[in-house]
């Protein structure tokens, strides 16, 4: 088969598209011939060799778990049914940076009736993580959140299920076409994070109201800035650390505003055993229009492209890789 294989960490044209052999399914485990494989941002850092999120992997290695496809075998112990059944995981083995590959019959889902494959592989984690991160923020109609990062993957799906909920939503993405796209989803508030004055700019479209939830993936300085916003009392929901800086979160403003921070992300890993009942969740809710992805494919070929265009901010939701 053909696969993208990082050899040595680096840059991003350390990506490789080459002839490897086969995966061959396992006792409990099935087959997959990929159609679409998902892509990660914490996969271009991994990819660098920095040691900022799991643990590195052993090279050569194929990255990229999310995978959406048909079963085409399965290996001892598994129903022979599931052939020809299209299904998606996020536990694909030995990467899905590729043409096939293996996973555990117990960590796949079937996709449901009506759904396609980019959507299942962009739901089955980013979906299950945004629904986690959701459950711990404990959402309401009377807040009003605002989502950084809100054009990224995690982001449109927050704005989306925040907007339908009937929250007040404040939107910040960078630069003027993210900024259109995230008031398209329904925010109702959308700002430029990218400009100096763009905490100045949602105090002044609140009109004296406060935001009460944070929803952040990004940290840093934009973290920050988004913390001076809440109010007495307010919710800051963490879940990842897309710039790679770590935010200061001031302490003696947290104290005198009684201000909640969480980190969603420690929460979620700290509940595995709930993955697959949030896995099911999400391709629910996009099987029924709830909560739908936007999505950015490269072909598989291409993966090296599509690591700088995510590692340069210049992608738009999902991006998904195409064998």
């Amino acid at each position: 088969m053909r696969a993208v294989v990082l050899r040595e960490f680096g840059p991003a044209e350390n990506l490789t598209y080459e002839t490897v052999p086969d995966p061959t399914p396992g006792d409990g485990q099935v087959s997959i011939v990929v159609e679409v494989a998902g892509l990660h941002l914490i996969e271009t850092a991994m990819r660098a060799g920095l040691a900022i999120g799991p643990p590195l992997p052993e090279l050569p290695t194929i990255f990229g778990s999310e995978v959406a496809g048909v079963v085409d075998a399965v290996g001892a112990g598994v129903d022979p049914s599931w052939i020809g059944t299209g299904v998606v995981t996020a536990a694909g083995q030995p990467g899905g940076y590729a043409e096939k590959a293996v996973a555990d019959v117990v960590d796949v889902q079937p996709i449901p009736d009506g759904l396609d494959v980019d959507t299942a592989v962009a739901m089955v984690r980013t979906g299950a993580t945004t629904l986690g991160m959701l459950d711990v923020a404990e959402l309401t109609p009377e807040d009003v959140v605002l989502v950084n990062s809100a054009a990224g993957g995690i982001g449109r799906l927050l704005v989306q299920y925040a907007h339908n909920l009937g929250a007040t939503v404040v939107g910040a993405a960078g630069g003027p076409s993210k900024v259109a796209a995230v008031r398209d989803l329904g925010a109702d508030v959308a700002v430029d994070y990218n400009r100096p004055d763009w905490s100045g700019t949602v105090r002044e479209q609140l009109g004296g109201r406060r935001v009460t939830v944070v929803l952040d993936g990004v940290g840093g300085e934009k973290a920050d800035s988004a913390f001076g916003l809440l109010a007495d009392g307010g919710r800051f929901v963490s879940i990842g650390n897309a710039s790679r800086h770590e935010p200061h979160l001031d302490p003696e403003l947290q104290k005198s505003r009684s201000l909640t921070t969480i980190d969603a992300l420690g929460h979620l890993l700290s509940e595995r055993e709930r993955f697959s009942e949030r896995e099911e969740r999400a391709l629910r809710a996009a099987a029924e229009g709830r909560m739908i992805p936007t999505i950015q494919a490269f072909p598989l070929s291409e993966a090296a492209a599509a690591h700088v265009a995510l590692e340069n901010r210049e992608t738009t939701g999902k991006v998904v890789l195409k064998p």
